[in-house]
């Protein structure tokens, strides 16, 4: 789980990330403390800045894919905006 805490534009990058917004997600856990370092990942799911997200890494992120690209450099995607977190 993460929090978008905000975006980054990135006018050159690799072409399987044209076309994807990037967001600057901060992982946190069930109490909703913050629990590694910020990093960027590919938005699958039009999340917003303030939103709870899942997330998924590696493999699972490079088949959250949406398009044909081939190469695709993405090991961080948002693939659900999360409503609720029961403990």
């Amino acid at each position: 789980m993460a929090k978008v805490i905000g975006s980054v534009v990135a006018t050159q990058k690799d072409p399987s990330l044209v076309g994807r917004k990037l967001m600057i997600v901060q992982p946190i856990n069930a109490d909703e403390q913050p629990t590694r370092s910020q990093e960027v990942a590919a938005d699958m799911v039009g999340a917003g800045i303030g939103e709870r997200v899942l997330l998924v890494r590696g493999a699972g992120a490079r088949h959250a894919t949406v398009n044909d690209v081939q190469k695709d450099v993405n090991d961080c995607s948002i693939v659900g905006i999360i409503d609720s977190i029961d403990v």
